[in-house]
């Protein structure tokens, strides 16, 4: 039998039959147990899926993951089919990784970029002054300032009462300088007083004698529970408000003193009528015989202003 199965193979041989020839690719593996079959459309699938996935995704993905490795498997074991346009379009479009913010460092990610708005004001607070109201007392904005105005140096004190009628003040301070220039003696009066003196300093002052030149003013008087002129049975003075202040003269840079008793020359005078305006009352030698020496200035609450 066997040798009838050579002799009918060496025939056809001999005829010229040719036998198939053999496959130019690899046959597809079969599945092994446990797998299951790929079919064409999931082979292309899983491939399309693979080239639209952001690298970023890919490198994050845990390594070994079985469900990875056996859909990795068919991937390379069939050819993948060619991909229409649109499906190669969107495979673009979604590879595109998102642009993933700058880190600067451990630091930037533990700490705000800025700081909480309320921080920023609290660094400003020692550099804003708050307004304040005519009449009111301003908070000590600097240290050794009073009135809410730095240029005032002072210490704030309690209310003044007093038995008579008229007399106290309800926010006094005692200031010591006003715009740079000393007082002799501190002075108790109310901020609108205190105020309206630096204000003089500054338009009357300076301008009559330099700036610099007056360097301490001599302080005759301040509050003192008191009638008008010291007469008895007069109106309550509004030093005993605190709405007034007497200067006796003046202290220059070279240690000069010149006080207003026979000196009422042409500086002083320029000095004297320029308070007239920034005080309610600006009164002085020649006046009324009781300030030929000192010039009084008070801030009377009234509607008109009195000069002579």
């Amino acid at each position: 039998m066997r040798q009838a199965v050579m002799a009918a193979v060496m025939a056809l041989v001999a005829t010229g039959v040719a036998l198939a020839d053999a496959p130019s690719a690899s046959l597809r593996p079969l599945a092994r147990p446990g797998m299951a079959a790929v079919t064409d459309a999931q082979t292309l699938g899983v491939t399309t899926q693979a080239a639209a996935r952001p690298v970023m995704a890919q490198s994050l993905r845990p390594k070994g993951r079985p469900s990875d490795l056996a859909a990795a498997a068919p991937v390379v074991a069939v050819p993948a089919e060619p991909v229409a346009p649109q499906v190669e379009a969107a495979a673009v479009a979604v590879a595109a990784p998102e642009p993933v913010p700058e880190r600067k460092g451990l630091f930037s990610v533990l700490r705000p970029s800025k700081r909480p708005a309320e921080i920023v004001n609290q660094q400003l607070v020692a550099a804003t002054i708050a307004p304040v109201k005519p009449g009111k007392q301003g908070v000590v904005s600097v240290k050794g300032a009073v009135c809410g105005d730095p240029s005032i140096r002072g210490e704030v004190l309690a209310p003044i009462t007093s038995r008579i009628q008229g007399c106290g003040v309800a926010n006094p301070v005692r200031i010591t300088s006003v715009a740079g220039v000393r007082l002799s003696q501190p002075a108790t009066v109310e901020c609108d007083t205190a105020r309206a003196l630096k204000a003089w300093v500054e338009r009357g002052v300076e301008p009559a004698y330099g700036k610099g030149k007056v360097v301490q003013l001599q302080v005759a008087g301040h509050y003192v529970c008191r009638p008008r002129n010291h007469r008895a049975g007069a109106k309550v003075s509004e030093h005993g408000k605190g709405r007034a202040i007497d200067i006796s003269g003046f202290t220059f840079s070279n240690g000069k003193t010149v006080p207003v008793l026979r000196n009422f020359d042409a500086s002083m005078r320029k000095a004297h009528k320029a308070a007239c305006g920034i005080f309610s009352t600006t009164l002085g030698p020649g006046s009324d015989g009781m300030h030929e020496d000192h010039l009084h200035f008070d801030t009377a609450q009234r509607g008109s202003t009195y000069c002579r």
